[in-house]
């Protein structure tokens, strides 16, 4: 049978273990969610023997467990590596969701006419990682699966795959493979396919400034002692100037200039602004002066606050100078930037501009270097060739402004090229309220997938 057909036959049981999945909030930054992790790690092992896996285990690490499952078909083929995570954000602020989370529902979008997925890890990463199982099931039922395949399902990427490393270094003769192919990015449009080609690095941080040791009185001591809120607040607006260029000493030292070959590249991609801002809900965008939004957005570095708390937020009035205050801060990194080195530059510089009266700590809460993929190996014209044949059109390699640590891991570790393959939109609103998945792109996915292993089967040289 074909795959469209497949698709078509099976789609609403597609959905419907979807569904299933969506459902476990398996959320890696909260402990309270442990249950959830482990329960759901075990979902994916049974679903990849149903799928056909010869066999699928759940991989103990100092942390979250990784799900691991094959299929062998011989020893003259190639090996093709799947990553996915099945960890998911929290769902925060819940009060802005529209509906319930981990109840995912189906609604018609301006973008998704067919409708999509609402639900936290609806497109980042159960449904793009789900896809990879679907095609499984396909390619193994109708006989159409050209090279070995191999799973790697992590539950700690949305905590900087904490425990990965570990598990990469204690299991490489299990993990050797020939590419790696992850769907855990996007596409620009659903007419227009495209190819991830570069990732940003990251460094993430926690900051905590400290004033008096108790909550005071804001009346007796306010004007008297510094307050840690506003202080924070404060040594924030710092970090940036007028133009959204980053302040801190020596950030940009590493940091090459975009060549106009780059730009010229970036400037055939398709964009709209009033789009993107509609797509977001803003009236204006805030880029870094002299770039572009897709400059901006993926190939310059960027900071950004990612929560920032202290001192009273209950209902009604508390006149009170808070002893502390914190900020969640993260930082993404363009090539030759050392996430390690910047975050030691931050603490400096952060330290540095505080006031008397205030002390300040900062924590590191992990990182990864960026990552730039060739468009030159078989594993990147295998992926072009798929979607090419599905979408009836060449994608467009095109930079990602997210993160993806692992992979230069993989490569160091793994010896493995990795193709990001992937097919949400922008406007999916992951780690957002109302995250969502279109159905056009969920089985468009499971269409591609197998033409990916046909198309690389048939590249691959020993």
């Amino acid at each position: 049978m074909e795959i469209k057909n497949y698709i078509e036959q099976n789609k609403d049981r597609f959905v419907s273990e979807l569904f299933d999945l969506l459902r476990m909030p398996s959320v890696s930054a909260d402990s309270a969610y442990k249950p959830s992790i482990e329960a759901t790690a075990q979902w994916l092992r049974e679903a990849l023997l149903k799928a056909g896996c010869d066999k699928a285990e759940v991989c103990k690490t100092p942390g979250n467990p990784v799900v691991y499952g094959e299929k062998y078909v011989g020893d003259n083929l190639p090996t093709v590596l799947v990553y996915g995570h099945y960890d998911v954000q929290p769902a925060d602020p819940i009060e802005q969701w529209h509906t319930n989370p981990f109840a995912p529902v189906i609604k018609k979008t301006e973008y998704h006419p067919e409708g999509a997925v609402f639900a936290r890890g609806a497109c980042d990463d159960k449904g793009q990682m789900f896809m990879h199982i679907k095609a499984l099931e396909y390619m193994v039922k109708e006989g159409k699966l050209t090279c070995n395949i191999k799973f790697m399902i992590e539950g700690e990427e949305e905590i900087g795959s904490k425990n990965l490393a570990w598990f990469v270094k204690n299991n490489q003769e299990k993990l050797k493979n020939d590419i790696i192919l992850i769907s855990d990015t996007g596409i620009i449009a659903r007419d227009t396919p495209s190819i991830n080609v570069s990732l940003r690095g990251l460094t993430y941080l926690e900051v905590e400034v400290t004033g008096p040791d108790k909550d005071l009185h804001s009346g007796v001591y306010g004007g008297a002692v510094a307050n840690p809120v506003n202080v924070l607040s404060k040594m924030i607006a710092q970090l940036q100037d007028e133009n959204n260029h980053i302040t801190i000493p020596h950030f940009y030292d590493k940091v090459k200039e975009i060549t106009p070959e780059t730009r010229a590249l970036f400037a055939e991609i398709p964009f709209s602004l009033e789009n993107y801002k509609k797509g977001i809900g803003v009236t204006d965008v805030q880029v870094e002066k002299g770039y572009s939004v897709i400059e901006s957005s993926t190939i310059r570095p960027s900071l950004d606050v990612n929560g920032i708390w202290g001192g009273y937020i209950g209902e009604g009035a508390k006149t009170i100078i808070p002893s502390k205050a914190f900020a969640k801060i993260s930082m993404r990194l363009v090539p030759d930037q050392d996430w390690e080195e910047i975050t030691a530059l931050f603490t400096e510089y952060f330290t540095q501009i505080a006031p008397k009266g205030v002390t300040v700590k900062v924590t590191s809460l992990g990182g990864g270097p960026a990552y730039g993929i060739s468009i030159d190996n078989d594993g990147y014209h295998a992926a072009e060739k798929a979607m090419q044949t599905t979408f009836g059109k060449r994608p467009i390699p095109t930079p990602e402004g997210g993160s993806i640590p692992i992979i230069a891991l993989f490569e160091k570790e793994l010896g493995s090229k990795s193709v990001l393959m992937g097919f949400g939109f922008d406007s999916d609103l992951i780690h957002s309220p109302n995250e969502h998945y279109g159905l056009f792109n969920f089985f468009k996915g499971i269409e591609t997938i197998p033409y990916f292993f046909e198309y690389y089967a048939q590249m691959y040289k020993k």
